[in-house]
């Protein structure tokens, strides 16, 4: 699985015009699942989403996790992330998981999401979503399993 992680001062997703999803200070995270992806590769995206060291500490170094500070967590499906864009103009997508794998792991990761963490907010899998972020640095990490 794939994480585009940003650390933000506030992040929003809607659909149709309707907020779907909302967070304050904390990690906006977008997830790409690949064909290969199972649960176990959703439980270890979760823990390094958890617990990697993106937020400032007394001494301004990025020592603090999304945990440390209880900040909020924004899920939104991507399967853009998943795209081959080695060679040509346009993305191939014969890595990126089916359509209803990828919906039902990203579904297991919210729920483990919201049962190991207080602040968590999910985008719409298969939605057309419009996301707003305000990115804190800037700070974008890529995040792999």
């Amino acid at each position: 699985m794939i994480g585009l992680i940003q650390r933000v001062s506030r992040a929003c997703v809607s659909t149709g015009g309707r907020p779907v999803g909302e967070i304050g200070r904390g990690t906006l995270a977008l997830i790409g699942v690949r064909r290969d992806d199972d649960r176990a590769a959703a439980d270890r995206l979760l823990e390094r989403l958890l617990a990697y060291r993106i937020f400032p500490d007394a001494g301004d170094r990025m020592n603090l996790s999304l945990q440390a500070i209880g900040g909020g967590l924004l899920l939104v499906p991507q399967f853009t992330l998943a795209a081959d864009t080695h060679k040509g103009t346009r993305a191939g997508f014969s890595a990126a998981a089916a359509p209803e794998q990828a919906r039902q792991l990203f579904a297991y990761l919210v729920e483990r999401a919201r049962s190991a963490h207080s602040s968590v907010a999910a985008g719409e899998f298969g939605a057309q979503m419009q996301v707003e972020l305000v990115n804190d640095g800037p700070v974008t990490f890529w995040l792999e399993t």
